[in-house]
């Protein structure tokens, strides 16, 4: 069995495991079932674990930074799951040190200036428009931790671009930011505007883009 078929066979259990945690989650948040969503969420959150550790995140630096960062998205995941400010802001603590430990991650592989240089306008923007378009929205206990949350972001999203060069760098990119903008469906649902819509696109695209992290330790 040559390395490509070891690393396919590999992946699709977690990734099958994903996919159908991610659409039981979904399907129990439309219909408000909330037992659905504490059985559900940590499945999901288990398989892009699973997915990093089962492709060799443990055998690199990069892996090992990488695998603790998709640990503390977990803990994000679970104490996101209740209703709860006190949870929120624990949620939002351990999703900020996640992306951290991503950036730390990305940081491990040969840099190209090319790359930071093409994520730099459009990291920038981002951080613009969710200071533009949410601030206003947030409370203004809330407005210190969400504006360092969103630094951190773009610093996050820089650090990808960091990698371009390199051959995980599509896996990289487009997880970082998949992340980020799956992290706008958060805020609006949080602090905009409540709507099923948020979790619809926001919930399979953030599951999504932990996968395409967590399978960027396999090209490195």
């Amino acid at each position: 069995m040559n390395t490509e078929t070891l690393q396919l066979a590999q992946m699709q259990w977690p990734v099958a495991l994903s996919v159908t945690a991610v659409a039981a989650l979904v399907t129990c948040d439309q219909l408000g079932y909330r037992p659905g969503r504490y059985l559900f969420k940590p499945l999901a959150a288990l398989a892009f674990v699973w997915l990093a550790v089962a492709l060799g995140a443990l055998e690199s630096t990069y892996g090992g930074w990488l695998l603790a960062g998709l640990l503390f998205c977990m803990l994000g995941d679970l104490l996101l799951m209740p209703d709860s400010e006190r949870c929120f802001l624990g949620g939002l603590g351990a999703f900020l040190c996640g992306h951290l430990l991503y950036a730390l991650a990305f940081a491990q592989l040969p840099r190209s200036m090319v790359g930071l240089a093409a994520t730099a306008a459009p990291a920038l923007f981002l951080l613009v428009f969710v200071g533009r378009w949410l601030l206003p929205h947030v409370p203004a206990q809330m407005k210190v931790p969400v504006t360092l949350y969103t630094l951190v972001i773009t610093g996050m999203l820089l650090c990808a671009g960091l990698s371009a060069s390199q051959p995980a760098a599509p896996l990289i990119i487009a997880g970082a930011w998949g992340f980020a903008v799956s992290d706008l469906a958060v805020a609006r649902q949080r602090f905009v505007h409540p709507s099923r819509w948020n979790g619809i696109w926001g919930t399979p695209l953030y599951f999504f883009s932990q996968l395409l992290l967590a399978s960027s330790v396999a090209l490195v």
